[in-house]
């Protein structure tokens, strides 16, 4: 009996019920992140504009770092899901051991690289003075949640490799709620607090970050996952896991820390147009943040489905699979850009800016919205490579397809100086690079022989 519930509980079928079933929480935990980005914004762009147009420069920077975690919260989850499917519980705590070993250790890295490393590199690349003096004194406070970040990204490559994803949804809005409350004390200065602005959000969100994880790992401890899988019982380096964790993570890594550097890259050629035009391009990225986290769901509902289902010898089943996750995705994105279209200005009015902000604005939402529904179907085809074991071949469709990015938006936004509008063209090229590599890749079926 044991046995059956035990392959009950870490198989998956191929149904759309099991695909909502896993998508669904995934996408709560990744939207509350980018709701605390849009709240943070929304304060600040009521605090002064100033303060908004550094939050673009400074959220994209934690955003790399906070891509490596995910990166490796990828490999994780692929290696877990594998197990999953292989119906072997009893590797999937010494795989999450070593993967809170390797965050932390990374973790530390970050925090070095933004102190010593990071300072001369925004202050010589960043036009304005008082932005660059901004963006790296925020920098400095944010960096010390990355330990609590990453460890709170390990719990999903956990819950989501498991099938448990439901219980995702606690952490997450206990998040959110200290989130708000510390953004309301601390930017503004509120019942007795001191007024800190734009450092104000950035102790606002440790403190969210910290919350979060801690009632994340009280709630699996409660429902019996932790003892389930002993995760505590392996904190101790292993060579032999680590590297089968590495040889997965930092190809997935290295692809989505390069995605985010090349945005950050985007952004600093942004500020070269003005504040408004960087004011504007920080809330593109909320908007594309917040419809993109229920795509960015069903992305890795697709990477754990596709290990799984190969960990159970189903390979023959993977591109029917990626097909049912691609119309459920895309069909979300197309209802959200129409909605989004149908709304630009009050949108955009939200974040306390005048008329000229919104005029500016409106031509970039049609843009993002578009490139939103390309990504729809692209990233759930990139991780589906990223699902069958080829991290390798994940990253270079990423660098491909970052190169052609980087290219367009110098030509356009640096050497041509064109309206933003079309710098965030560059957007299409991505997706549409991204999606056509991975499927000519899983079309030609080279993945069927690797083993993980």
């Amino acid at each position: 009996m044991s046995s059956a519930t035990s392959h009950n509980d870490l198989q998956v079928e191929v149904s759309n019920r099991q695909i909502l079933k896993i998508a669904l929480p995934i996408s709560l935990a990744i939207l509350v992140p980018q709701v605390n980005f849009i709240i943070n914004n929304i304060f600040l762009g009521h605090y002064n504009q100033h303060s908004l147009a550094t939050a673009s420069i400074t959220g994209v920077y934690y955003l790399i770092f906070a891509m490596i975690g995910f990166g490796l919260n990828n490999g994780l989850q692929m290696l877990i899901a594998r197990r999953a499917g292989e119906n072997r519980p009893d590797e999937i705590g010494k795989i999450f051991g070593q993967g809170i070993f390797i965050s932390l250790l990374i973790a530390v890295a970050g925090i070095l690289i933004t102190w010593f490393a990071a300072p001369p590199i925004l202050k010589s690349s960043i036009h304005s003075p008082e932005i660059a003096a901004d963006a790296i004194v925020f920098l400095k406070i944010r960096i010390w949640g990355l330990p609590f970040l990453y460890i709170y990204q390990m719990r999903n490559a956990l819950l989501v490799g498991t099938n448990n994803s439901k219980y995702l949804v606690s952490g997450t809005l206990a998040e959110t709620v200290a989130n708000v409350l510390f953004d309301y004390l601390f930017i503004f200065g509120h019942w007795g607090f001191p007024e800190l602005g734009l450092n104000g959000a950035a102790i606002a969100s440790i403190i969210s970050e910290f919350t979060g994880m801690a009632v994340i790992f009280i709630v699996i401890h409660f429902k019996g996952i932790t003892k389930r899988f002993s995760l505590f019982g392996h904190l101790r380096w292993n060579a032999s896991y680590a590297k089968t964790i590495l040889s997965l993570s930092l190809p997935l890594i290295f692809q989505l820390a390069i995605s985010i550097i090349s945005w950050e890259y985007f952004y600093i050629l942004v500020e070269h147009h003005g504040q408004q035009a960087l004011a504007v391009s920080s809330v593109m990225r909320n908007i594309f943040g917040v419809t993109g986290s229920f795509i960015w769901a069903f992305a890795a509902t697709s990477a754990a489905m596709v290990s799984n289902i190969i960990g159970q010898g189903k390979k023959d089943e993977v591109p029917f699979l990626i097909r049912k996750i691609v119309r459920i995705s895309t069909g979300i994105a197309i209802v959200l850009g129409i909605l989004i279209n149908i709304f630009p200005g009050p949108l955009l009015s939200i974040f306390g800016q005048d008329e000229a902000f919104i005029l500016e604005g409106v031509p970039v939402v049609r843009i993002v919205t578009c490139a939103m529904i390309l990504m729809s179907f692209a990233a759930i085809w990139l991780n589906a490579v990223t699902g069958t074991g080829n991290s390798k071949i994940t990253f270079l469709i990423e660098l491909i397809a970052i190169l052609l990015y980087c290219v367009y938006v110098y030509v356009v936004l640096e050497k041509y100086f064109l309206h933003i509008t079309y710098g965030w063209m560059s957007e299409w090229i991505y997706w549409l690079c991204m999606f056509l590599l991975s499927f000519l890749y899983i079309r030609s079926g080279r993945w069927k022989g690797k083993i993980i």
